[in-house]
């Protein structure tokens, strides 16, 4: 469980320090260039490695019963939280909707999985990164103020983000049930 929380830590403390020591953050870009964003993306890869690592390893601690069938709702909400990933940037429709819909689609992804795994483990990751998504956003919409909502762009590029992440979907529902986790079940109680 330590590798997961340290994996944890890591990716907020890393996302936050933008946003907490703007200029602590600045003064690297101008001392390292290019070099400190390649040492941010390996921080935020390793704190990944460690969460993976520290959440497989983590022994299978219940702590609540998640619902029967709840797999199915699961599976809607990934597929809505793919396509919030990709909607900021596509620049349709719901580009215009959203203010930060890549932390929310991290919210989605959270809850969807807290829906279907009640372990410790669990909870400390799904519940942590969900968090951590949540405070982001405030701290950024503190910092940048009030949102200047960008016109709407063709549906067509929402169309193509929505394709793209049934084909995404698909992917991630194979490499679980390749690592014994079939989304499809309904119910994993």
């Amino acid at each position: 469980m330590t590798l997961l929380i340290l994996g944890l830590l890591l990716w907020v403390a890393v996302h936050l320090f933008k946003r907490v020591s703007p200029s602590a953050r600045a003064s690297l870009d101008v001392r390292f260039g290019k070099k400190a964003r390649g040492g941010i993306a390996l921080l935020l890869l390793g704190s990944i490695v460690l969460m993976v690592m520290g959440y497989r390893a983590a022994p299978i601690e219940p702590v609540y019963q998640p619902l029967a069938g709840a797999g199915h709702l699961n599976n809607l909400l990934m597929l809505i939280a793919v396509f919030l990933i990709g909607a900021g940037s596509a620049k349709g429709v719901t580009a215009s909707k959203l203010r930060h819909p890549m932390l929310l689609a991290v919210i989605v992804w959270a809850g969807a999985h807290l829906l279907v795994n009640g372990d410790l483990a669990s909870i400390i990751l799904f519940g942590g990164t969900g968090l951590w998504a949540i405070v982001e956003m405030v701290v950024i919409s503190r910092a940048e103020g009030p949102w200047q909502r960008p016109a709407p762009g063709p549906i067509k590029k929402d169309i193509r983000v929505a394709v793209i992440s049934v084909v995404l979907f698909a992917v991630f529902a194979g490499v679980h049930i390749l690592l014994g986790h079939n989304p499809f079940l309904g119910t994993y109680a």
